[in-house]
């Protein structure tokens, strides 16, 4: 394992929040896995802007660092910033990453992977021996688990109906084919386990789609490309999005809130789109194509016929669009963010008018260079 540390920081101006109400000190040393990715680089910012000054950041040994870099740079002159290369997946680094810690924000997870083998390795394997490691620790207070939206099943939710956190888990995410939100309920479950049968002292966040600069793709909530041709499954549901910058001071408050363990919290913002508003902004001011709107009734079932087709086929074709897949993200929803606001004080700091307004920015830049 190595550590890179870095004496030069003297960026000024950032905006301090009241740190009151909170588990720690702003001197207590707090841990962020994942924190070369998306979202690490925003948390970072997001504990600095709260008052937190010692913070140890786990980078995989491939991992790109120029935007924690820059993040390390404009931090106040009395931040203590260090980066440290390892892998969760060996016990040694996780044991010394996690050394004298007393919060743990765990961030890093297996996307990407399509085998179920792959992401289970990555998110619930590293989960366990990350936890194991914590645990060792006189010291800790908190370990915050990042997982997602796509752990609900949705199935017994009346379609239009709020989505919330009493909302039941997806019973069987094998059944979508889905090697992420399979590995983020594993990941759930093995989190809540320690909490009960080792006293973890534990916090769930399930943010909704997080988007922001760095994230250019149209989500699968909105609709699915294919051919040359953009199928608008979504419609007037509207899309649990949270911006990124938001939903990063959701997960530094998490770490250092009050009378939360084991609780979840979901993550989204006000003023949600719906997926036919959020299609037509990107259209307007990223670039045009051709999508073709596929109402409600057909696209469930074409799920069905998806679904029937892969059972018959034995599993030839995924059962990845199947109706599990459709009660998941295409099902009339309402999302709500009123528990995280109430237990957290959490609000939404960049309002979703002008998060939509960088984000699009953003997608053309991108686009522009590409």
């Amino acid at each position: 394992m190595k550590t890179d540390r870095s004496p030069n920081l003297n960026g000024e101006g950032h905006q301090r929040l009241a740190f009151a109400d909170s588990i720690i000190s702003p001197d207590a040393l707090v841990l962020v896995t994942g924190a070369a990715g998306f979202m690490g680089p925003r948390v970072v910012e997001s504990l600095l802007r709260f008052g937190l000054r010692r913070i140890r950041c786990l980078a995989r040994p491939s991992s790109k660092l120029a935007r924690l870099q820059q993040v390390i740079e404009q931090a106040p002159p009395e931040a203590r910033i260090d980066i440290v290369r390892g892998n969760l997946l060996s016990r040694d680094d996780c044991l010394a990453v996690t050394r004298d810690v007393t919060v743990i924000y765990h961030l890093a997870a297996g996307r990407g992977e399509k085998a179920f083998a792959d992401a289970f390795l990555n998110s619930v394997v590293t989960t366990r021996n990350l936890v194991e490691a914590a645990l060792q620790q006189p010291g800790l207070k908190r370990f915050v688990s990042i997982s997602s939206f796509s752990v609900y099943s949705n199935e017994q939710n009346g379609r239009g109906n709020v989505l919330d956190e009493n909302c039941p888990l997806d019973p069987n995410p094998a059944l979508r084919g889905d090697a992420y939100s399979f590995a983020k309920l594993k990941q759930e479950e093995i989190v809540s386990t320690y909490g009960k049968t080792h006293r973890l002292p534990y916090v769930i966040l399930r943010p909704g789609v997080v988007y922001g600069p760095g994230n250019h793709g149209i989500h699968g909530r909105v609709g699915i490309g294919t051919h040359g041709l953009f199928l608008h499954l979504g419609g007037s549901n509207t899309i649990p999005l949270t911006y990124v910058e938001n939903c990063a001071d959701a997960i530094a408050l998490a770490g250092i809130k009050t009378g939360i363990e084991g609780r979840a919290f979901n993550v989204v913002d006000d003023d949600l789109p719906t997926s036919r508003r959020f299609l037509k902004m990107y259209k307007s001011r990223v670039k045009p194509f051709r999508s073709v709107y596929v109402p409600h009734p057909v696209s469930y079932l074409l799920c069905w016929l998806w679904e029937k087709y892969s059972s018959w086929s034995e599993g030839q074709l995924p059962p990845t669009y199947g109706r599990a897949a459709w009660q998941v993200y295409w099902k009339p929803t309402r999302y709500t963010n009123a528990t995280i606001k109430s237990a957290l004080g959490w609000s939404q700091r960049v309002p979703s008018s002008e998060a939509l307004t960088r984000h699009f920015a953003s997608c053309k830049r991108t686009l522009s260079h590409a």
